[in-house]
């Protein structure tokens, strides 16, 4: 089969269905597991030795301490960069600590390779730290599988609601575009964008209905990453580098602070000039899979959160803050700890 024919069969498949590749033929679907086997020997097989960004921030700042875990997949557990303060854990906690001016204890519970199936596991072992905000980044390795999309969307929700009921704030970064993958071939790799873009939308829809609240990061493997690999990708052109991960960072610690609370005051309100705004969910995820870095969570509008076209949602563009040098973890809170 022709890759034009096929690509249109995939734009098809991502576009229209919810099972996976199952509305492919037979012989496409062998060609797409061919593809994206040899796109995984290219990429390299990840395993799990990254450096731990597990402990304590912001040592000898007032309390009380932030409680934060960080659940998912090779892009939270930091996969490709040497040292532990390049890591997005470290990175997060950091400045989550001086942007909140307090103790900030990280827990990382993600693992390379993880798929949304994998999220029940890592809520059983962060729950008992009693934590007070979750950072949730999923969605890739369901794409590069084959997950279908309704399996992983229902997955991640069943996470996030119990979260949620457990009393964490949870922000969740969406599936990144795929599409800028340079080992992965044509004509998969449009499939992968396609595909990956259609995933984001609909965990931006769960999360938001399930309580939490999600960031599109497009930006990870999008526009920005594709005008500058070099920079931005790790060594095995996969993996954001730890420019990257700082840029993904940079989009994700204001809407961790403000699930907390702790956003300053002039972000509390949403800004026209911004794009920003009360819409209702759906309209709202489309235009934050457009966008990079729209924050959307769920809102009310006259006392009640469903309109005639469905759930409100308040979409924010927050201002990236500065971000300073990453600190390592310290595995004691120390003794300057009220």
């Amino acid at each position: 089969m022709g890759n034009e024919r096929l690509t249109r069969r995939l734009f098809s498949a991502a576009a229209y269905g919810t099972g996976g590749l199952l509305g492919l033929s037979a012989s496409v679907y062998g060609l797409l597991k061919t593809e994206a086997r040899l796109a995984r020997r290219t990429i390299g097989y990840a395993d799990d030795r990254v450096p731990d960004a597990t402990g304590w921030y912001g040592r000898g700042r007032p309390g009380p301490a932030i409680k934060m875990v960080l659940l998912g997949d090779s892009s939270a557990a930091g996969y490709g960069v040497p040292t532990v303060e390049e890591t997005p854990g470290a990175i997060i906690g950091s400045s989550l600590a001086a942007q909140a001016d307090r103790r900030v204890h990280l827990g990382v519970f993600s693992k390379v390779g993880a798929q949304s199936g994998d999220l029940a596991g890592q809520i059983d072992q962060a729950l008992p730290t009693e934590p007070d905000a979750a950072m949730i980044l999923i969605g890739a390795n369901d794409v590069t599988h084959g997950v279908p999309i309704g399996v992983a969307v229902r997955l991640l929700e069943e996470a996030v609601r119990r979260l949620v009921d457990a009393g964490v704030a949870v922000v969740v970064g969406t599936c990144p575009d795929l599409g800028t993958v340079q080992p992965i071939p044509q004509p998969l790799r449009f499939g992968a964008r396609v595909w990956s873009r259609r995933l984001a939308a609909a965990q931006t829809i769960a999360v938001v209905e399930a309580g939490g609240r999600s960031v599109s990061l497009g930006s990870i493997l999008g526009p920005e990453f594709e005008a500058a690999p070099a920079m931005l990708f790790g060594p095995d052109r996969y993996h954001p580098s730890a420019a990257g991960y700082e840029a993904m960072a940079g989009v994700l610690v204001p809407s961790i602070l403000a699930a907390l609370g702790l956003e300053p005051e002039d972000e509390g309100e949403p800004l026209a000039l911004r794009g920003e705004g009360v819409l209702p969910i759906r309209f709202a995820a489309h235009e934050a899979s457009r966008t990079p870095g729209t924050e959307l969570g769920g809102t009310e509008v006259a006392g009640s959160h469903q309109g005639a076209a469905g759930r409100w949602v308040l979409l924010m563009r927050r201002r990236r803050p500065a971000m300073g040098d990453a600190e390592s973890p310290h595995p004691e809170e120390g003794a300057t700890a009220g």
